[in-house]
């Protein structure tokens, strides 16, 4: 017997509180998507249903911790018996620790793997079963274009972002057997609270409602790789194929001190 949202569809976004999560579930909820609101902060995003109020579409506050993975599950079965099928997942949540090797830490790199990687592992065990059993769904993974290649202080983050691209290009030509489309999206720097944070100039920084309509575009499109802003990206996709001599001359000056790889003068 057919469920009574069952033929209903859901866009389940996780790292929704701030940032680009946010602005993408408004960008959706705009376009009259049902979207599932989820991270770890109720009350974030119960402001957030409610701006979402009037638009075409509707946000729903679903709180979760994505490392949990049994509440990853949970939700994944209760949204598809309260809400929808969860049609479109988007796998958000993440964080940013600036590390260098005088302080590198085993217990801030393992927190950041899993918030970064295995929240997302906790997403993708969680959606792909049902979308497998139904033919089809989309899943966007966030990775980054600091997963190209290791960057000065971002060893813990650009290895989370690394392993989250190449697990996605190991899955998608699967996926695609049983109808279900993989993408990744890499952004550049996207003017959110995380980047408020850093210290050091960034390059193409990007509104973050551009981001989301941009990221929003992507999601309409067939395309495995979702990059922006464009004009970084293809820096960075020149960075990534650069022999080792060559890159390791240009991530000397990006090193805090005289650009020479030594470290500030104290």
């Amino acid at each position: 017997m057919s469920t009574p949202n069952e033929d209903r569809e859901v866009v389940w976004v996780m790292g929704a509180s701030t940032g680009l999560g946010r602005s993408l579930a408004l960008t959706l909820a705009g376009r009259g998507r049902t979207v599932v609101a989820s991270a770890r902060s109720g009350d974030k995003l119960d402001r957030l249903a409610r701006e979402a109020d009037g638009l075409p579409g509707a946000i729903h506050a679903w709180p979760l911790d994505v490392t949990d993975s049994d509440a990853v599950a949970r939700s994944a079965a209760e949204i598809e018996d309260q809400l929808g099928r969860v049609a479109v997942a988007v796998l958000n949540a993440g964080t940013h620790s600036p590390d260098t090797a005088a302080d590198l830490r085993s217990d801030r790199l393992r927190s950041i793997m899993e918030l970064n990687f295995f929240g997302v592992v906790n997403g993708l065990e969680a959606v792909l079963p049902r979308m497998i059993e139904h033919g089809g769904g989309r899943v966007a993974i966030v990775a980054s274009l600091a997963g190209y290649r290791g960057l000065p202080s971002a060893a813990a983050y650009g290895a989370s972002k690394a392993a989250l691209i190449n697990m996605a290009e190991s899955l998608r030509p699967d996926l695609a057997r049983y109808g279900v489309t993989l993408q990744v999206a890499n952004p550049g720097f996207v003017r959110t609270p995380l980047t408020d944070r850093n210290e050091f100039a960034m390059p193409f920084l990007m509104d973050v409602e551009d981001a989301a309509q941009a990221f929003t575009k992507g999601l309409e499109s067939d395309r495995f790789e979702i990059v922006f802003p464009r004009r970084f990206a293809y820096l960075m996709k020149l960075l990534r194929v650069l022999p080792y001599g060559a890159f390791f001359s240009v991530t000397r000056r990006l090193l805090p001190g005289n650009g020479d790889g030594r470290p500030p003068s104290t």
